[in-house]
Protein backbone atom coordinates (compact mmCIF):
# COMPACT_ATOMS: atom_id res chain seq x y z
CA UNK A 1 0.00 0.00 0.00
CA UNK A 2 1.37 3.74 -1.22
CA UNK A 3 1.40 6.15 2.05
CA UNK A 4 -1.16 8.93 1.41
CA UNK A 5 0.46 12.12 2.04
CA UNK A 6 -0.96 14.09 5.01
CA UNK A 7 -2.47 17.53 3.95
CA UNK A 8 -4.81 18.76 6.66
CA UNK A 9 -5.14 22.42 5.93
CA UNK A 10 -5.70 24.33 2.17
CA UNK A 11 -4.65 27.18 0.77
CA UNK A 12 -1.37 29.14 1.58
CA UNK A 13 -1.55 27.48 5.10
CA UNK A 14 -1.53 24.00 3.74
CA UNK A 15 1.24 24.47 1.71
CA UNK A 16 3.37 26.29 4.80
CA UNK A 17 2.27 22.66 6.57
CA UNK A 18 3.57 20.64 4.07
CA UNK A 19 6.74 22.33 3.46
CA UNK A 20 7.33 21.83 7.38
CA UNK A 21 6.98 18.15 6.98
CA UNK A 22 7.71 17.47 3.41
CA UNK A 23 11.02 15.52 4.60
CA UNK A 24 9.37 13.12 6.41
CA UNK A 25 6.33 12.54 4.64
CA UNK A 26 8.33 12.52 1.27
CA UNK A 27 10.73 9.71 2.67
CA UNK A 28 7.64 7.49 3.78
CA UNK A 29 6.28 7.96 0.71
CA UNK A 30 9.43 6.54 -0.82
CA UNK A 31 9.87 3.80 1.42
CA UNK A 32 6.29 2.53 0.26
CA UNK A 33 6.02 -1.11 -1.08
CA UNK A 34 4.87 -0.21 -4.82
CA UNK A 35 7.45 2.65 -5.34
CA UNK A 36 10.18 0.55 -4.38
CA UNK A 37 9.08 -2.61 -6.31
CA UNK A 38 9.03 0.76 -9.49
CA UNK A 39 12.31 2.43 -8.41
CA UNK A 40 14.05 -1.01 -7.98
CA UNK A 41 12.83 -2.56 -11.23
CA UNK A 42 14.49 0.56 -13.11
CA UNK A 43 17.60 0.71 -11.71
CA UNK A 44 17.97 -3.11 -12.27
CA UNK A 45 17.12 -2.94 -15.84
CA UNK A 46 17.12 0.75 -17.66
CA UNK A 47 21.14 0.03 -18.38
CA UNK A 48 20.25 -2.74 -20.67
CA UNK A 49 18.14 -0.43 -22.61
CA UNK A 50 19.99 1.35 -25.84
CA UNK A 51 17.13 2.16 -27.72
CA UNK A 52 13.50 4.55 -27.69
CA UNK A 53 11.83 1.12 -29.22
CA UNK A 54 13.07 -1.20 -26.10
CA UNK A 55 11.97 1.35 -23.85
CA UNK A 56 8.57 1.26 -25.06
CA UNK A 57 8.41 -2.38 -25.02
CA UNK A 58 9.04 -2.66 -21.18
CA UNK A 59 6.58 -1.27 -19.41
CA UNK A 60 7.67 -1.29 -16.22
CA UNK A 61 10.40 0.86 -17.52
CA UNK A 62 8.85 3.29 -19.54
CA UNK A 63 5.83 3.92 -16.67
CA UNK A 64 8.59 5.04 -14.25
CA UNK A 65 10.39 7.11 -17.31
CA UNK A 66 7.24 8.62 -18.48
CA UNK A 67 6.39 9.23 -14.59
CA UNK A 68 9.80 11.36 -14.04
CA UNK A 69 8.44 13.90 -16.26
CA UNK A 70 4.90 14.04 -15.51
CA UNK A 71 3.65 12.10 -18.37
CA UNK A 72 2.24 9.35 -17.13
CA UNK A 73 -0.96 9.65 -19.43
CA UNK A 74 0.79 9.00 -22.02
CA UNK A 75 2.05 5.23 -21.39
CA UNK A 76 -0.41 3.61 -24.04
CA UNK A 77 0.85 5.80 -26.93
CA UNK A 78 4.05 4.00 -27.44
CA UNK A 79 4.01 5.06 -31.46
CA UNK A 80 3.67 9.21 -30.30
CA UNK A 81 6.40 8.64 -27.20
CA UNK A 82 9.31 6.23 -29.63
CA UNK A 83 8.69 8.93 -31.66
CA UNK A 84 9.82 11.83 -29.53
CA UNK A 85 12.45 9.97 -28.23
CA UNK A 86 14.03 8.75 -31.49
CA UNK A 87 14.21 12.16 -33.03
CA UNK A 88 15.47 14.05 -30.00
CA UNK A 89 16.48 17.64 -29.54
CA UNK A 90 19.22 18.86 -31.40
CA UNK A 91 17.20 18.87 -34.89
CA UNK A 92 14.89 21.99 -34.14
CA UNK A 93 11.98 20.30 -36.54
CA UNK A 94 11.88 17.24 -34.05
CA UNK A 95 8.60 16.09 -32.59
CA UNK A 96 9.78 17.24 -28.99
CA UNK A 97 10.63 20.47 -29.81
CA UNK A 98 7.70 21.82 -32.02
CA UNK A 99 5.51 20.24 -29.05
CA UNK A 100 3.82 23.24 -27.04
CA UNK A 101 4.50 21.44 -23.62
CA UNK A 102 8.26 20.85 -22.38
CA UNK A 103 8.34 18.58 -20.97
CA UNK A 104 8.37 16.14 -23.78
CA UNK A 105 11.63 17.64 -24.97
CA UNK A 106 13.26 17.51 -21.40
CA UNK A 107 11.80 13.88 -21.39
CA UNK A 108 13.76 13.64 -24.77
CA UNK A 109 16.94 15.10 -23.82
CA UNK A 110 17.10 12.87 -20.46
CA UNK A 111 17.13 9.68 -22.01
CA UNK A 112 19.36 10.79 -25.78
CA UNK A 113 18.50 8.13 -27.90
CA UNK A 114 18.00 10.91 -30.71
CA UNK A 115 20.29 12.78 -29.96
CA UNK A 116 23.80 10.62 -29.46
CA UNK A 117 24.94 7.05 -30.42
CA UNK A 118 25.31 6.36 -27.13
CA UNK A 119 22.16 7.05 -24.61
CA UNK A 120 22.11 8.09 -21.65
CA UNK A 121 20.56 5.20 -20.02
CA UNK A 122 24.19 3.82 -20.07
CA UNK A 123 25.61 6.48 -17.90
CA UNK A 124 26.54 6.53 -14.10
CA UNK A 125 23.98 7.94 -12.15
CA UNK A 126 21.66 8.32 -14.68
CA UNK A 127 19.23 5.34 -13.38
CA UNK A 128 19.26 7.72 -9.74
CA UNK A 129 18.54 11.22 -11.77
CA UNK A 130 15.28 9.39 -12.80
CA UNK A 131 14.39 7.98 -10.29
CA UNK A 132 14.43 10.79 -7.44
CA UNK A 133 12.55 12.68 -10.60
CA UNK A 134 10.12 9.74 -10.28
CA UNK A 135 9.62 9.70 -6.93
CA UNK A 136 9.26 13.28 -6.41
CA UNK A 137 6.60 13.85 -9.19
CA UNK A 138 4.61 10.69 -7.42
CA UNK A 139 4.70 11.95 -4.35
CA UNK A 140 3.01 15.69 -6.18
CA UNK A 141 0.70 13.39 -7.51
CA UNK A 142 -0.51 11.86 -4.56
CA UNK A 143 -0.87 15.48 -2.80
CA UNK A 144 -2.80 16.56 -5.67
CA UNK A 145 -5.22 13.58 -5.17
CA UNK A 146 -6.32 15.61 -2.27
CA UNK A 147 -5.60 19.42 -3.20
CA UNK A 148 -4.55 19.96 -6.93
CA UNK A 149 -3.62 23.45 -6.06
CA UNK A 150 -0.82 22.55 -3.25
CA UNK A 151 0.56 19.80 -6.24
CA UNK A 152 0.92 22.72 -8.77
CA UNK A 153 2.62 24.38 -6.53
CA UNK A 154 5.19 22.09 -5.59
CA UNK A 155 5.84 21.87 -9.34
CA UNK A 156 6.90 25.61 -9.50
CA UNK A 157 10.84 24.76 -8.77
CA UNK A 158 11.33 22.10 -11.09
CA UNK A 159 9.34 23.24 -13.69
CA UNK A 160 10.80 26.55 -14.05
CA UNK A 161 14.52 24.92 -13.18
CA UNK A 162 13.80 22.94 -16.25
CA UNK A 163 12.89 25.46 -18.34
CA UNK A 164 15.25 28.21 -17.34
CA UNK A 165 18.30 25.32 -18.50
CA UNK A 166 16.68 24.06 -21.40
CA UNK A 167 17.29 27.65 -23.05
CA UNK A 168 18.27 31.25 -22.81
CA UNK A 169 16.25 33.61 -24.94
CA UNK A 170 14.08 35.29 -22.50
CA UNK A 171 11.73 35.03 -25.02
CA UNK A 172 11.70 30.76 -25.48
CA UNK A 173 11.18 30.48 -21.64
CA UNK A 174 8.07 33.05 -21.07
CA UNK A 175 6.31 30.90 -24.54
CA UNK A 176 7.92 27.40 -22.10
CA UNK A 177 5.98 28.70 -18.86
CA UNK A 178 2.96 29.38 -21.29
CA UNK A 179 3.31 25.95 -22.80
CA UNK A 180 3.30 24.08 -19.50
CA UNK A 181 -0.22 23.61 -18.38
CA UNK A 182 0.35 23.21 -15.17
CA UNK A 183 3.05 26.09 -14.16
CA UNK A 184 1.39 27.92 -16.51
CA UNK A 185 -2.04 27.63 -13.96
CA UNK A 186 0.62 29.13 -10.98
CA UNK A 187 3.00 31.90 -12.66
CA UNK A 188 -0.58 33.17 -14.58
CA UNK A 189 -2.44 33.03 -11.20
CA UNK A 190 -0.10 34.81 -9.45
CA UNK A 191 0.20 37.45 -11.67
CA UNK A 192 -3.50 38.28 -11.49
CA UNK A 193 -4.23 37.30 -15.70
CA UNK A 194 -7.76 35.90 -16.08
CA UNK A 195 -8.26 32.74 -18.01
CA UNK A 196 -9.62 34.54 -21.23
CA UNK A 197 -5.88 36.22 -21.81
CA UNK A 198 -5.68 32.68 -23.21
CA UNK A 199 -8.04 33.66 -26.39
CA UNK A 200 -5.80 36.74 -27.59
CA UNK A 201 -3.12 36.48 -29.55
CA UNK A 202 0.08 34.88 -28.47
CA UNK A 203 2.44 37.39 -28.81
CA UNK A 204 0.32 39.85 -26.48
CA UNK A 205 0.04 37.16 -23.97
CA UNK A 206 4.04 37.14 -24.08
CA UNK A 207 3.96 40.78 -23.20
CA UNK A 208 0.88 40.78 -20.84
CA UNK A 209 3.40 37.91 -18.90
CA UNK A 210 6.48 39.77 -18.64
CA UNK A 211 4.46 43.19 -17.93
CA UNK A 212 2.87 41.58 -14.92
CA UNK A 213 6.29 40.00 -13.86
CA UNK A 214 7.89 43.21 -13.38
CA UNK A 215 5.12 44.93 -12.03
CA UNK A 216 4.85 42.38 -9.38
CA UNK A 217 8.15 41.05 -8.99
CA UNK A 218 10.46 43.92 -10.36
CA UNK A 219 11.85 41.78 -12.56
CA UNK A 220 10.88 39.78 -16.15
CA UNK A 221 13.67 37.44 -16.54
CA UNK A 222 12.56 34.03 -16.01
CA UNK A 223 16.23 32.79 -14.83
CA UNK A 224 15.48 35.52 -11.74
CA UNK A 225 12.03 33.70 -10.66
CA UNK A 226 14.69 30.78 -9.51
CA UNK A 227 15.11 33.22 -6.55
CA UNK A 228 13.55 31.77 -3.81
CA UNK A 229 11.92 34.32 -2.41
CA UNK A 230 10.16 35.16 -5.16
CA UNK A 231 9.07 31.57 -5.90
CA UNK A 232 7.45 32.00 -2.52
CA UNK A 233 5.60 35.00 -3.67
CA UNK A 234 4.38 33.42 -6.59
CA UNK A 235 2.87 29.98 -4.65
CA UNK A 236 1.54 32.63 -2.06
CA UNK A 237 -0.02 34.84 -4.28
CA UNK A 238 -1.46 31.64 -6.77
CA UNK A 239 -2.93 29.81 -3.35
CA UNK A 240 -4.09 32.98 -1.61
CA UNK A 241 -6.16 33.96 -5.09
CA UNK A 242 -7.59 30.45 -5.69
CA UNK A 243 -8.49 29.91 -2.43
CA UNK A 244 -10.26 33.38 -2.65
CA UNK A 245 -11.95 32.08 -5.58
CA UNK A 246 -13.00 29.02 -4.43
CA UNK A 247 -14.40 30.58 -1.20
CA UNK A 248 -16.49 33.06 -3.40
CA UNK A 249 -18.00 30.59 -5.41
CA UNK A 250 -19.02 28.34 -2.60
CA UNK A 251 -20.43 31.77 -0.55
CA UNK A 252 -22.36 32.37 -4.09
CA UNK A 253 -23.74 28.53 -4.20
CA UNK A 254 -24.63 28.68 -0.21
CA UNK A 255 -26.73 31.84 -1.29
CA UNK A 256 -28.26 30.12 -4.12
CA UNK A 257 -29.49 26.66 -2.16
CA UNK A 258 -30.83 29.28 0.77
CA UNK A 259 -32.91 30.80 -1.62
CA UNK A 260 -33.68 27.48 -3.12
CA UNK A 261 -35.17 26.37 0.31
CA UNK A 262 -36.86 29.27 1.13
Amino acid sequence: MTFQPIVPLSGYSGWRFLQRTLPVQQATFEQSAPIQRATSYFKENIAGIRSAEDLVANRQLLEVALGAFGLGDDIDNKYFIQKVLEEGTEDTASLANKLSDPRYSDFSKAFGFGDSSIPNTSMPNFSETIVSRYETTKFEISVGEQNSDLRAAMNVSSALSDIVSGSANKDAQWFSIMGNPPLRRVVQSALGLPDSIARIDIDQQLEAFKDKAKANFGTDNVSDLMDPDIQEDIIRLFLVRSDAQFSSATSRFSIALTLLQS
